[in-house]
């Protein structure tokens, strides 16, 4: 079938299956839960309103007033998604700046004695972080591992990936998060916090965690994966919202990156949810500001504050802006290939000796980037601090750790600052903040910017895929925003303007290089000008987005896609391949077509359930003369349901029920798969030698309406289809030769009337004036 054809991936996602390796039994990471899952590696989700009888029954004990309950709770799960998302990313932030905090606040009172005994203790911290980071991910929640946004996105396009929405893996996603920052690699927290966002909004809908005794059954509105797709959405926009403060960023975010399907009553809610957060998110910044929240203050959410930077931009500076977004776009290119082949090559070789070798290897990159952040500083020579200025308030020098510039390390003078350690002996947040700032003309110098640069993008390219929570955004923002301010420099030297800054550059180098990373634009666009506070900057954004994009499709996919490739995720992107066209609908569906009759025995359902992996059968019947029509598709989750519960065997072969009489002895959510397990199979039911001779009516519980192409249809016409609907399977069928009727767009502008004959009129001499 056509369906088999689609749910397996398409040749492209073949092909990535053949290049990934054969893993050991005992290997627990994600790649291993992709392929034992039933389905040959993955499971479509059903996104389609099966409308059986089952179905219809259900509807019609459902009133106006359940519509009306339907949607208020969506409203509400909206705002619990925002709090729980603003809370989770206070907690991570909160965690994640007191752990660094007390790390610097210790190294920098023992680096007065003994600068080897801080950084015993600078070295031992970080090691600890990350070791309880790589220890959650390879014995506690495995899923957890990475950014988890390839793992969403496929779950929007979808695909259900077993694992990735746990109640374990929202715990262990964000204290994972807390070590792996806190121990100062180079990765970020906000991939994480849209895995974060989503696991909250997923057991919000299916009502908690049963498996933890965590659920309530008031909550357990939502069974369909239609509505947990749209939970999962706003879950998304809330993470990327509370990582930034950006709401509308977060709701583009969703939009542009994320999600397959979207519409206009799911963009206000999605919206909502992201303005709960920023609410949240500023509720909880105001009352730390009082300093009950210990080392985390004005240094916590990433906001780059460069509204009083540089006033106005000439003609004459468009040229390095471009240059800038040549270079983000190479740059970012170039990050994802490396990427590509390094987490290929841990694949194939290092994470298959087991989750010692993950430990190890997460373990030795802490010790490596701990050196080169401690050593590289000591190398570096000091520099005088500037003439204080009372207007800007830049004192000089700072002790390491805190928030501002002018680091004052290793220096044997009191009045010098350390500008490398300023940006590489701190947290990432302050050491963007220093390279975003204002009016620091000549902080750094060239040779420490080149030196931070080549070092930290060759840490971020070693770090990414290790077993640990990682995002990739503020190592993107660290990167261009240091070779943006390196740019800056020579613009400055070269046109001897006094207005121009260096910091202007720097936030047009990190929207470059994330762009040519990540090839994001309008969403990416917003939430750069959110967290600068600074709109003027937003046609220069927009030029060096647009030519990081372009100069890094050049060579290959974003970074988001081609993990999902190499994880065996079969994504379904917005535009079909261009060989899809000259493939037709019959010659890319499955030549074995798997069916049962409208009543079936019991022994042969069970027979063809354990034979093949099939999620969708068509259901024949005969008419009267003998010529045998297809009447519906049978979905395997009904199949299993119904053998389970044996409430619907009989004896007789026969149909029972005549049928203007049909009715269903199940209700519709029984058959619904739970979204926290795979759902039960064939294995775990039994069935007696009695039970086996007997037969099962399957029309009540047959999809009668599924989806038909003709055989010569285009495949990329079929690819839209199951893109822009979300479907799992559609029925390829011989050019039909009779026509029951035409509709048109007329037929589909139905107006609310409780006048039915009026309404039969109106659809009457719509048709006629065809």
């Amino acid at each position: 079938m056509l369906s088999n054809q689609l749910q397996n991936g398409m040749d492209r996602a073949k092909n990535m299956w053949s290049l990934l390796p054969n893993t050991d039994e005992n290997e627990d990471d994600l790649l291993s839960i992709l392929k034992k899952n039933d389905g040959g590696g993955v499971e479509s989700l059903d996104y389609e309103v099966i409308e059986n009888y089952a179905y219809w029954d259900e509807q019609a004990q459902r009133g106006k007033l359940f519509v009306g309950y339907s949607v208020a709770v969506k409203w509400l799960y909206a705002l619990f998604i925002g709090i729980g998302t603003g809370l989770a990313a206070v907690f991570i932030n909160m965690a994640v700046e007191n752990f660094a905090g007390w790390k610097f606040s210790l190294t920098f009172a023992l680096i007065q004695k003994s600068y080897v005994a801080g950084f015993i203790v600078y070295l031992a911290i970080n090691l600890a972080l990350v070791f309880s980071s790589v220890y959650i991910v390879t014995h506690f929640a495995p899923a957890t591992a990475g950014s988890g946004i390839p793992e969403i996105k496929g779950y929007l396009n979808g695909i259900d990936i077993h694992g990735v929405l746990f109640f374990r893996t929202l715990i262990g996603k964000i204290f994972g998060s807390i070590g792996s920052v806190g121990g100062g690699l180079a990765l970020g927290k906000e991939g994480p916090l849209v895995h974060t966002g989503a696991c909250i909004a997923s057991l919000l809908g299916q009502g908690g965690s049963s498996k933890y005794h965590l659920n309530s059954r008031w909550l357990q509105v939502f069974k369909s994966d239609r509505d947990r797709r749209d939970l999962v959405t706003c879950g998304c926009a809330a993470g990327v919202a509370a990582a930034f403060r950006a709401p509308v960023g977060g709701v583009l975010f969703a939009l542009e990156e994320v999600t397959s399907w979207w519409k206009s009553q799911l963009l206000w809610r999605v919206f909502f949810t992201s303005a709960v957060v920023a609410v949240v998110v500023r509720a909880a910044m105001g009352w730390c500001k009082s300093g009950k929240c210990g080392h985390f203050g004005s240094g916590g959410f990433i906001i780059w504050d460069i509204s009083d930077g540089q006033e106005d931009y000439s003609f004459a500076e468009l040229l390095p802006m471009t240059v800038i977004g040549v270079i983000g776009g190479l740059l970012g290119a170039l990050f994802n290939q490396l990427t590509l082949y390094i987490t290929y090559w841990r694949r194939n070789h290092l994470h298959k000796k087991g989750n010692r070798v993950k430990i190890i290897e997460a373990c030795l990159i802490s010790v490596l980037t701990s050196i080169i952040s401690f050593g590289l500083p000591l190398l570096r020579q000091c520099t005088p601090c500037p003439k204080p200025d009372p207007e800007l308030g830049n004192e000089c020098p700072r002790p390491p750790g805190t928030y501002g510039n002018y680091v004052n390390f290793y220096c044997s003078k009191d009045n010098e600052y350390n500008d490398l350690a300023t940006i590489f002996f701190n947290t990432q947040d302050d050491a963007i903040r220093n390279l975003f700032s204002a009016k620091t003309m000549h902080e750094f110098s060239a040779r420490s910017l080149l030196t931070f640069l080549v070092m930290f993008y060759t840490l971020a390219v070693v770090t990414f895929g290790t077993a640990v929570p990682a995002g990739q955004f503020v190592p993107g923002i660290m990167i261009g925003s240091t070779y943006g301010r390196l740019v800056g420099k020579f613009v400055v030297s070269f046109y001897k303007k006094p207005n121009i800054e260096e910091g202007t550059y720097a936030l047009l180098g990190a929207a470059s290089f994330l762009g040519g990373s990540m090839r994001m634009t309008v969403s990416l666009c917003v939430i750069m000008v959110e967290i600068s506070n600074n709109l003027k900057f937003l046609p220069l954004i927009m030029l060096v987005l647009l030519m990081s994009k372009a100069v890094g499709d050049a060579f290959n996919e974003g970074l988001y896609e081609e993990q999902a490739q190499l994880k065996g995720i079969p994504l379904l992107e917005s535009r079909p391949k261009y060989q899809m066209r000259k493939i037709t609908a019959k010659e890319a569906c499955g030549k074995r077509v798997v069916s049962f009759p409208r009543v079936a025995k019991v022994a042969d359902v069970v027979s063809i359930l354990r034979s093949n992996r099939h999620n969708g059968f068509p259901v024949i019947d005969y008419s009267r003369n003998g010529e045998t029509r297809v009447i519906g598709l049978m979905l395997r989750s009904y199949l299993l349901g119904l053998l389970q519960s044996k409430v619907d065997f009989q004896h007789s072969p026969f149909s029972s029920d005549p049928r203007g009489s049909i009715s269903s002895r199940h209700n519709f959510s029984e058959f619904v798969k739970p979204a926290s397990s795979k759902g039960i199979s064939i294995d775990d039911i039994n069935l007696s030698s009695e039970d086996l001779e007997m037969y099962i009516d399957l029309l009540p519980y047959l999809n009668p309406s599924p989806y038909i192409v003709p055989e010569d249809m285009s495949l990329t016409k079929v690819y839209n289809l199951f893109r822009q609907l979300g479907l799992r399977h559609a029925f390829v069928v011989p050019r039909p030769s009779n026509v029951v009727g035409l509709i048109t767009r007329k037929d589909l502008l139905i107006e609310d009337s409780e006048d039915s004959d009026a309404m039969e009129l109106q659809s009457t001499s719509s048709s006629s004036s065809r």
